[in-house]
């Protein structure tokens, strides 16, 4: 009986006779983080004309490499089908753009870029970032994948690649003439399901003496402080630094500096080279790295608590929507962003506790949440109907929109969060 019992209550994780391999050192991938059950493709968005039709839902577990310590989900999807055709722009965040911004300004300093020096972006989005090095007349390029998005950059005067990138794209790039004095990689590490060909490219690519910059979500941050929404189909891998030293390590290149930067609840922005670049390694390298270990991200304990804590925010989540329905109370929620469709089709949310969203980008607007099929309106529904309670979906803006959302003070609207725990403000 207690042997039955044991097989019973196994998870559908342990289940699972699917051990594929880690996507940068091919170990048996076996160790789950967590299961966020079935989830459709966070990066869409149903039009109205397709309510009647079926979604497909894929299983959303992230794994750990205990040989790498690389975080990852299986590909189910291709990257061609993702990326093809993208509703993510950068430019409908102020924030994201001052950030940007100041990054060129900085930047340009350090290196002493002019122009005879050569920008590349990889995953160029809409321009965010490319249209302040050409304000300084720096020659730059973008390489992005998405055609409805890269179309936005090249009617801003921004030179765009729209391609793949890995080594095909590298070889084609350096044969039209061009290497990269300064080459960027901003939140598009994660979005590679074939890393090693992506960092093979960007080998390639790199001019000598170069310099490569890489933001991303720290994933001991994404550990510690239980911002499990930003796991999802699109989102392949998501890194610690001492994994990323050796992903760049074995194609001849080195992390020489790395700086702690406050974007999407918090990321790291590191310096790489190719190996036989003479600038030193900074301190900060190995206090990040030695912070990863101590606080325990090569300690399979450290991911089971996690997992803990993200079934313990779902609940929490979900008696709270609950309640506040039951006492007459109407929740509206802010924002159309991937993550925040993880976070309502892991919890099960659907029109009944959450009436609608609000979003600034227009190309999401008058379309519904995949999944959960919730209705998107543009921000000023949000003043015409007077919602009690406003659940923030992007909380990594929380600064940004506790100032934009200030005015629901006056009919007594409060904001609520759910990451990193459930929180009610004003």
């Amino acid at each position: 009986m207690t042997s039955q019992l044991a097989i019973e209550y196994r998870t559908s994780a342990e289940r699972s006779t699917d051990t594929r391999c880690c996507r940068f050192c091919a170990t048996p991938l076996r160790d789950v983080v967590v299961d966020l059950g079935m989830s459709p493709l966070c990066q869409s968005q149903i039009e109205p004309d397709a309510l009647n039709q079926p979604e497909t839902f894929y299983p959303l577990r992230a794994y750990v490499c205990q040989a790498c310590w690389l975080i990852q989900v299986h590909e189910h999807v291709s990257g061609e089908e993702i990326f093809s055709h993208y509703a993510y722009f950068s430019s409908y965040s102020d924030s994201w753009l001052a950030h940007a911004a100041k990054y060129v300004d900085k930047i340009t300093e350090r290196l002493q870029l002019g122009a005879n020096s050569q920008v590349i972006e990889l995953a160029s989005n809409d321009g965010y970032l490319l249209q302040n090095f050409v304000a300084k007349n720096i020659p730059c390029l973008g390489i992005e994948p998405a055609t409805n998005v890269a179309q936005v950059a090249i009617e801003k005067g921004i030179p765009v690649l729209n391609r793949f990138f890995g080594v095909e794209t590298a070889r084609e790039v350096v044969s039209s003439g061009k290497r990269a004095d300064l080459m960027i990689a901003n939140n598009v590490l994660a979005h590679v399901p074939d890393l090693n060909d992506f960092v093979a490219g960007i080998k390639i690519v790199l001019a000598p003496g170069g310099t490569l910059t890489v933001e991303f979500p720290h994933a001991q941050n994404m550990i510690e402080l239980n911002q499990f929404d930003t796991i999802y189909q699109e989102h392949y891998c998501y890194f610690l630094l001492l994994t990323l030293e050796k992903v760049f390590a074995s194609h001849g290149m080195r992390l020489f500096d790395v700086e702690k930067i406050p974007t999407h609840g918090g990321s790291l922005r590191i310096y790489v080279a190719h190996d036989d670049d003479s600038r030193p390694i900074t301190p900060e390298v190995t206090a990040v790295r030695d912070a990863e270990l101590a606080a325990g991200m090569t300690d399979m304990q450290a991911y089971r608590d996690f997992a803990h804590r993200v079934q313990e925010t779902k609940w929490n989540l979900l008696e709270f929507l609950i309640h506040a329905r039951r006492e007459g109370k109407t929740v509206a929620a802010y924002g159309a962003p991937g993550k925040g469709n993880t976070m309502l089709n892991y919890c099960g949310i659907r029109e009944d506790l959450v009436a609608f969203t609000v979003d600034r980008n227009p190309f999401k607007q008058n379309a519904f949440l995949v999944g959960s099929r919730i209705p998107v309106y543009p921000p000023e529904m949000l003043f015409q109907t007077k919602p009690d309670y406003v659940l923030v979906l992007p909380w990594n803006l929380r600064s940004e929109l506790e100032q934009q959302l200030e005015p629901i003070r006056h009919w007594g609207g409060k904001l609520v969060f759910a990451i990193p725990q459930l929180e009610i403000v004003f």
